[in-house]
């Protein structure tokens, strides 16, 4: 599956519990940057929580208010009001139960103080020190002095209400969900905090909006990775291609995502992203090669095998001969492509290959070899890559974005269990019963090369084109 767009939630996926982006999270996006894929954030926080981030990341656009709001670094793609009867309605309601409640406008949350302290870095990293058995004692009672001191004029709401208003933030308990839905049905609920609910427009979500940057930057949903840790992003994780849900996540939030990685402290983001082949992670007990496609295999292995070998070593014959029988399936893949489907031309190629074979085995035994066996080996896999670059030469082809859709496709060789699974004689890695559906590579190879062929077209006299497109 080629990943074109990989989109992140901030509160505990972007952001650690320091609240800083880790260095190896920095990294990921530059080296993601690299590739052409596009990245962006997806989160309930406003624009101006946000805009920092996109400048000081380079990143590509924003999803904001749970998808009501959604910029780049130059310009508004998409908003949403949400209708000034319903503010007015909700903001009643908060004045009648005595809650706290804050509203979205384009420059950020404004109303209540407590949810102002509760959403900004400050607040959010000493609610990170505070140990989660006296979170709701230590929130009850700062609840309970501020109101003393300062209670909350909603009548300010009224005026605030005259900008244009994405979001409601209203602090409430997750067991009075149902009854503000009750009282609201026109309004969505959407959770990042267990004790506030974020107040959107029905048929307004995070997912939603990736489908709205999509349409506009040529990419589909299928072609989105998605990283998230909250209730608010259940729809999105569900929804994308790849969605991974943070090692910190709720129960729920694992459940409905594709793929589980390490938390928002143990670099999370990039051990997933290697882990589908986007990138590579680096470690100090593994030495990187200055060829990044030798690297993703590495990760393969790495993720796959649980292992690599970082001295070099001789196959042994058993090994050898196993490496060959997949190599030599792939020749015959090719032998059947270049004959069409014809069976006799098909099986005329195999006898060819088999007097190949032969030939290949007397050139070899008729001649001296003082190398040793690991530059023996060494020598003949190089040969083997530089002859297979040769003939994506003699082809026309590309083979950097192939090589990049293959190989996600075999990170997606994970089973249900969170494991790969062996043959017990070849020791080749079997597929998972969706993997057809999900990751087999194939129409994303036609895409690109359909890309390739178009792109030529484009740099060829227009007399040569109509051979060109006989040929494709």
């Amino acid at each position: 599956m080629a990943i074109k767009a990989v989109f992140f939630d901030i509160d505990g996926t972007l952001l650690n519990d320091r609240k800083t982006v880790s260095k190896s999270t920095q990294n990921a996006i530059h080296h993601l940057k690299e590739q052409g894929i596009f990245v962006g954030l997806a989160t309930g926080r406003g624009p101006g929580f946000v805009q920092p981030f996109l400048e000081n990341l380079g990143l590509d656009f924003a999803i904001t208010y749970n998808g009501q709001y959604i910029f780049t670094r130059n310009q508004l793609l998409y908003e949403n009001q949400l209708p000034k009867p319903t503010i007015y309605k909700v903001i009643r309601y908060a004045s009648d139960k005595r809650r706290e409640i804050s509203l979205g406008t384009a420059s950020g949350l404004v109303g209540s103080r407590i949810i102002d302290m509760g959403t900004s870095r400050f607040g959010q990293i000493v609610s990170g020190l505070v140990p989660k058995s006296w979170a709701k004692t230590v929130e009850r009672s700062f609840k309970h002095l501020i109101r003393r001191f300062r209670p909350q004029r909603f009548d300010s709401l009224l005026t605030i209400m005259r900008q244009p208003i994405y979001q409601i933030v209203l602090v409430a308990t997750e067991g009075e969900t149902d009854q503000i839905r009750q009282k609201f049905p026109q309004i969505k609920i959407t959770r990042s905090s267990p004790y506030s609910a974020d107040l959107i427009s029905k048929d307004q979500s995070k997912i939603k909006g990736i489908e709205r940057v999509g349409q506009t930057y040529g990419f589909d949903l299928s072609e989105v990775m998605a990283f998230g840790d909250s209730e608010n992003d259940l729809e999105m994780l569900a929804g994308v291609g790849v969605g991974v849900a943070m090692g910190n996540a709720g129960a729920m939030v694992k459940e409905r995502a594709h793929y589980t990685t390490s938390s928002n402290n143990n670099d999370g983001i990039a051990k997933a992203l290697a882990h589908f082949g986007l990138i590579h992670f680096e470690s100090d007990k593994v030495f990187k090669s200055q060829d990044e496609n030798f690297n993703k295999v590495k990760d393969f292995h790495q993720f796959m095998d649980g292992e690599t070998c970082e001295t070099p070593r001789v196959y042994d014959l058993t090994e050898a001969s196993h490496r060959s029988d997949f190599k030599i399936e792939e020749i015959v893949e090719f032998m059947y492509a270049t004959s069409q489907g014809d069976k006799i031309k098909f099986t005329q190629a195999l006898l060819d290959l088999h007097a190949a074979i032969d030939k290949a085995a007397n050139k070899v035994q008729s001649k001296p070899h003082p190398e040793s066996p690991l530059v023996g080996q060494v020598d003949a896999l190089t040969d083997l890559l530089y002859l297979t670059y040769g003939s994506f030469v003699l082809m026309g082809v590309d083979p950097k974005p192939l090589f990049d859709t293959v190989h996600g496709a075999n990170m997606g060789k994970i089973f249900p269990d969170g494991k790969a699974h062996f043959d017990p004689v070849t020791h080749k890695i079997l597929k998972p019963d969706d993997w057809e559906e999900r990751f087999a590579p194939e129409p994303a190879i036609k895409r690109e090369l359909d890309r390739q062929i178009q792109k030529s077209l484009s740099r060829q006299p227009k007399d040569n084109k109509k051979a060109k497109e006989d040929q494709s």
